[in-house]
């Protein structure tokens, strides 16, 4: 008797279970697949905006152009991304540099020399490195000394920057070295004008 009525209480137990489950599944009625999908490509779309947000604030950057000191090579209101991901300044890169105690926006740049290197400006104009002539197809503008006596050897950590419309810029010409910490990156695209997201002289 004893086992019988064991038995039978478990036998309740588990229709009330089963009872339970079944109200349980009246009150909440399966999702459609329809709204499975959409819940789905809601997530994916948040993942994906989430990810860009992280690479453009940690990676990649936007930023305009204003103003005419990297004619031809640049334009007025041109739209660039730069980045400083893993960045070690070379010859001929353009970047952006940020100097705010001599302007209040950051600058955009063509570096000429790295540490190390002399750089010299030729009666005639002509820009040399370590005693070779460089090959400035970007721009066609003659290059004054301005306020530095040359040649000169930049030291380490530093660089020499110039923009390409030399007769319209204001760069290491008037100001001197770079520290390679202002570098706020490397430009790797170029965009066509549209909204501004950051402007760069």
């Amino acid at each position: 008797m004893v086992e019988e009525s064991i038995q039978t209480d478990q036998t309740l137990q588990q229709e009330k279970i089963q009872q339970l489950v079944k109200m349980k599944r009246r009150r909440f009625p399966p999702i459609p697949k329809w709204k499975k999908d959409l819940m789905d490509m809601v997530e994916v779309m948040v993942a994906a905006l989430l990810v860009l947000v992280l690479v453009f604030t940690f990676i990649f950057r936007i930023v305009g152009v204003k103003g005419d000191s990297m004619r031809e090579t640049l334009h007025n209101n041109d739209r660039l991304i730069i980045s400083h991901l893993m960045y070690e300044p070379k010859q001929g890169d353009i970047v952006v540099v940020e100097l705010p105690e001599l302007f209040d926006t950051p600058i955009i740049k063509r570096i000429i020399a790295t540490g190390g290197q002399t750089v010299n400006i030729e009666e005639d104009g002509t820009v040399t490195v370590d005693g070779k002539a460089l090959d400035e197809s970007y721009t066609n503008a003659f290059t004054e000394p301005k306020e530095l006596q040359f040649p000169i050897t930049i030291p380490e950590g530093d660089v020499f920057v110039m923009g390409d419309n030399r007769t319209n810029s204001t760069d290491s010409r008037d100001f001197g070295y770079v520290n390679e910490k202002n570098i706020l990156g490397k430009v790797v695209i170029r965009l066509y004008p549209i909204n501004k997201f950051g402007t760069v002289n």
